[in-house]
């Protein structure tokens, strides 16, 4: 399967992570080759951090991973989807007390009431 991804310049390629159950789309990010290896290999949605420099895994701070139910290449070998179990909501993976959008008004960004939340109250301090 990997022979077909087609990464881009920078050695990565955008993955769509999927709720395997209704379709919502949980999360953009990037993958690089042993991002995917990692997730072929362990059955968990391994991403790669463009400004970390380094592989992460969705809900490793709280010990709640998603689990990959499938692996989708596109046509064209150059986008990737994960369909996978979202245990609970979609939590912070920066580890910041929470995370929020901010809304263009025409003129200026406007910070909006925090969305979502940290994994530590997503799914309580120290549950595995």
């Amino acid at each position: 399967m990997i022979e077909e991804v087609r990464f881009n310049l920078d050695g990565l390629v955008p993955v769509i992570a999927q709720d395997a159950y209704d379709g919502t789309i949980l999360m953009l990010a990037w993958a690089n080759k042993e991002a995917l290896e990692e997730t072929l290999r362990t059955g968990f949605g391994t991403y790669f951090s463009r400004s970390r420099q380094k592989l992460w895994r969705k809900g490793e701070e709280s010990g709640n991973r998603q689990k990959i139910f499938e692996i989708l290449l596109d046509c064209d070998g150059d986008s990737v989807i994960y369909k996978v179990e979202q245990k609970g909501n979609i939590a912070c993976h920066t580890g910041h007390r929470s995370c929020f959008y901010r809304s263009w008004d025409g003129k200026d960004w406007k910070e909006n009431a925090p969305v979502l939340k940290s994994p530590e109250e997503m799914y309580g301090k120290g549950h595995h």
